[in-house]
């Protein structure tokens, strides 16, 4: 800002806030820090609505208590609703300031997705709120909200086209040509399992190599350029879908050092064991197919949600098995030592058993023969159905609850990409 004096004053709906040049410069929402950069009063008349010189004040003809709790959200970083102030009204105030639906609370997120959901819409319009080309911003943008020129807007969108496949055109055809790649290497990992595929390699060794080399060069690839672009090196080392990258990716190079040295893989005993289990490894790369497809992610999402039911299930499970193997073994195998059934041997042995019975399995590989064994058998079935519908009920509202925030982002990002196609 080349003009006015040091201080700023904001005038929003009649509330006036005083802050230095410095503040401006890196205030959290976007429209407020672009002031900064205004060097005459016609740029700074198209970021608000009047601008008095003598007194260096900004008018925002815009509601004021909204603006109050989006401050609230500066000085704390919670951003929640105003009571008795219509969602759709306040999400419009929150465009015009620069924030989005990612910056609320998840309670208010929902009330407004639910809210979109009621009046048939994904998202707002350019219609429905005036904002600047780079208006809206996701959390990360607003971290970064005045480095981002030049050389680091071009890496910003580059690491948005990697790491998030909804956020362009580009992305969403960056993300097929991994899914593909990644059906192919699950292909060929299911196939070499098969009696027949040693025959078939030794015939086409030149084409499964090819192949094998290509999957596996793009997910390197892929990877270390999603390396370079991370903001945060350490947090991306330690996230678990990297590291199994990492883990999936490792065997391949170790088998080739080995074979250039003349060590074949499949003799080097217990070196051998450890390289063709972490060749199986590269199964999990089916994790990142979550990040393309909603029903993984409603799963994802769901299991961290109700991590505590989770819990509490393996606890019901284990307090029960624990007592009817104890049981199971006394009944089957202590009180009667002339025919002891040799399959309740060991209270361990009972509570593969009990697991089986509980799930209502029942392999038939183990039951029991005695009249109070079957007697408690029976009550072990029973107990494992109630037992196992406790905590689920709990579980099933939480995913569907996330099946439908999920879908309503989705249909978002569906939208957002629309509109970059017809431009």
């Amino acid at each position: 800002m080349k003009f006015g004096k040091s201080i700023c004053v904001l005038n929003v709906g009649g509330t006036r806030y005083a802050f230095t040049r410095e503040v401006i410069k890196d205030f959290p929402l976007r429209r407020v820090s672009r002031l900064h950069a205004c060097a005459t009063e016609k740029e700074v008349l198209e970021l608000c609505d009047d601008y008095d010189r003598d007194r260096n004040e900004f008018f925002f003809d815009r509601h004021a208590q909204a603006f109050v709790f989006i401050m609230l959200y500066v000085r704390s970083g919670k951003l929640r609703f105003v009571p008795g102030v219509c969602e759709l009204s306040f999400y419009t105030e929150m465009l015009y300031w620069g924030l989005e639906s990612a910056h609320l609370d998840s309670c208010c997120q929902k009330r407004l997705d639910e809210r979109m959901s009621d009046i048939g819409m994904d998202s707002l319009s350019e219609g429905d709120v005036v904002l600047s080309g780079d208006e809206c911003q996701s959390p990360e943008e607003t971290v970064h909200r005045t480095a981002l020129t030049g050389r680091a807007k071009w890496l910003e969108r580059m690491r948005k086209t990697f790491e998030d496949p909804n956020s362009s055109l580009a992305a969403q055809l960056l993300a097929a040509v991994s899914v593909i790649f990644v059906i192919i290497s699950m292909v060929m990992l299911c196939a070499s399992t098969l009696p027949d595929w040693d025959t078939a390699k030794r015939n086409t060794t030149e084409e499964h190599r090819i192949v094998e080399a290509v999957c596996i060069g793009w997910f390197t690839a892929e990877c270390i350029v999603r390396f370079l672009l991370a903001r945060d090196k350490c947090s991306f080392i330690r996230h678990p879908l990297n590291i199994i990258d990492v883990i999936a990716i490792t065997p391949y190079y170790v088998t080739m050092v080995m074979a250039g040295a003349g060590m074949p893989g499949a003799g080097l005993g217990v070196a051998g064991v450890i390289l063709r289990v972490l060749r199986m490894m590269r199964v999990f790369w089916l994790m990142k197919l979550a990040r393309h497809f909603l029903g993984l992610q409603t799963l994802g999402l769901t299991l961290r949600r109700c991590y505590k039911e989770m819990v509490m299930l393996m606890v019901f499970v284990c307090v029960a098995m624990a007592i009817y193997s104890a049981l199971a073994q006394l009944l089957e195998h202590g009180l009667d030592l002339d025919s002891q059934n040799q399959d309740y041997a060991s209270i361990p042995a009972a509570a593969w058993w009990v697991i089986i019975s509980m799930t209502t399995v029942g392999y038939g590989d183990v039951y029991p023969v005695t009249i109070g064994g079957r007697v408690l058998g029976g009550m072990c079935v029973v107990s494992g159905i109630v037992l196992l519908a406790l905590p689920i009920t709990f579980i099933y509202h939480s995913f569907v609850q996330c099946y439908h925030e999920l879908k309503l982002r989705s249909a978002r990002y569906a939208r957002n990409v629309s509109s970059e196609m017809l431009q």
